[in-house]
């Protein structure tokens, strides 16, 4: 049995919290819930659900990938990704109102 990375899994958790809170799937979750108290459960059970399943999903993708290019590579370019995303959502909001 191996032992857990604390450090890994408490980066990894304040990482995708900070990045979930307000964004759109929170809103939506939120719009869902708003149906009253008996939407509560089957609202959190439904989107913690799918948060789980996309985070399997992306482990997974992960752990192949690193199969077939290096972690370091990988890293760098998903930091790649994300600033030509970032470059692409301030040019395409110029001029938006």
């Amino acid at each position: 049995m191996t032992s857990i990375d604390w450090k890994l899994l408490g980066t990894t958790f304040l990482t995708i919290f900070l990045a979930e809170l307000g964004d759109k799937t929170q809103l939506a979750t939120l719009t869902f819930a708003s149906g009253g108290a008996s939407a509560r459960w089957p609202v959190f059970f439904g989107s913690a659900g799918a948060l789980v399943a996309t985070s399997a999903l992306a482990v997974l993708g992960g752990e192949g990938l690193s199969k077939v290019i290096s972690p370091a590579l990988l890293k760098q370019l998903s930091g790649v990704a994300f600033v030509l995303i970032g470059v692409w959502v301030l040019w395409t909001s110029r001029g938006a109102p």
